[in-house]
């Protein structure tokens, strides 16, 4: 069967794990990469070394525009606007923007030309016609009117698959969510101004966000709450969220506490857990003793650590739950593809 063809705009930190996984488990054919990079060489180099994943195998090699070595030879573009790379004239059937940059969403419509029929976004800006998380609320797609998809953000695909099974299971009155976030790239090693990476050379408001990443826990809004309520609306006002930049690399934590509609107990809720992670690759469920890099690498949506499982009164639950916010996250890119072009793996 023929594999659908892709570009990846913005070859940052999940733009080259979409391409990591790809390679490893294909479900496309990736053929073009646009980055504001202008060093095709450059691009190459972080593909082949990772300082969180390790070392990729793959010879790649750089010759003339394209990247070759990799299953299917990539064209480079150097372009500061998603919407002038010739995406259509290379046969692409989905672009993936990857970049984070607000101008992009805006213009991703003018990218739905020629063979062109799907953009997934991987942030979640208004400007689309539907965000979809797997797990969540994917049985709302309409393949005839959604064309500039949103796959959200890492926070949302962990969060809204456990409070959507919640609901469904016992009912969701209130809740509360506290992230532990690793640092991001547009952070500084250094005290500095906090810069916007959707809007280049804006400074973020949140003055905190600027100091040094490294020595810091830095408190912070967070918008896994508001993300969620995209994907699952009848959450507005019963949940709200709180976060903290930490000083690791990859996989976050976070600390979810419910009030139920009903009575139940700390097994049944880790059954209700147990079950979901034997049906799909959203779920996770472990009772290890594990710590955050234990998760590296992890391709579920969310891990529910059962340790830590708690039940106070009739039904007020504690859950922690993991999530490798690149790798896991930007599976969940992966698997959107075929399934907004309809196409069964």
């Amino acid at each position: 069967m023929t594999r659908p063809r892709v570009g990846i705009n913005g070859f940052g930190r999940i733009g080259r794990a979409v391409f990591r996984i790809n390679e490893k488990d294909p479900r496309f054919d990736i053929v073009a990469v646009n980055d504001i990079n202008p060093d095709p060489e450059n691009l190459v180099y972080l593909l082949k070394y990772d300082s969180t994943y390790g070392r990729l195998e793959t010879k790649l090699r750089v010759v003339e525009d394209r990247i070759e070595g990799c299953r299917v030879p990539l064209r480079t573009f150097c372009e500061k606007r998603m919407a002038n790379v010739p995406w259509a004239d290379l046969d692409v059937d989905v672009v993936i923007d990857a970049s984070g940059v607000h101008e992009n969403v805006v213009s991703a419509r003018s990218c739905l030309t020629g063979s062109v029929k799907k953009v997934i976004v991987t942030h979640s800006p208004d400007e689309v016609d539907r965000t979809l998380i797997l797990g969540a609320n994917e049985e709302i797609y309409d393949p005839e009117t959604d064309h500039v998809v949103s796959a959200s953000i890492c926070d949302a695909n962990a969060l809204a698959p456990v409070l959507r099974r919640l609901n469904e299971a016992y009912g969701v009155k209130h809740g509360f969510v506290t992230t532990l976030h690793p640092w991001l790239s547009y952070q500084n090693l250094l005290d500095g101004p906090a810069k916007s990476q959707s809007y280049p050379g804006d400074i973020y408001h949140h003055y905190a966000l600027g100091r040094a990443s490294l020595p810091n826990l830095i408190p912070k809004p967070t918008t896994a709450v508001s993300a969620t309520v995209r994907v699952l609306p009848w959450l507005e006002g019963l949940v709200h969220g709180f976060s903290y930049r930490t000083p690791t690399m990859t996989v976050t934590s976070a600390n979810l506490t419910a009030e139920l509609g009903k009575e139940v107990g700390r097994e049944e809720v880790n059954d209700l857990f147990r079950k979901a992670a034997r049906e799909n690759g959203v779920f996770g469920f472990c009772e290890e003793p594990l710590v955050s890099m234990d998760y590296a690498g992890t391709s579920e949506s969310v891990i529910v650590d059962g340790r830590w499982t708690e039940v106070v009164g009739d039904g007020f639950v504690r859950l922690v739950l993991w999530y490798d916010n690149e790798y896991g996250y930007s599976t969940r890119v992966c698997d959107l593809v075929p399934f907004v072009l309809g196409k069964k793996e």
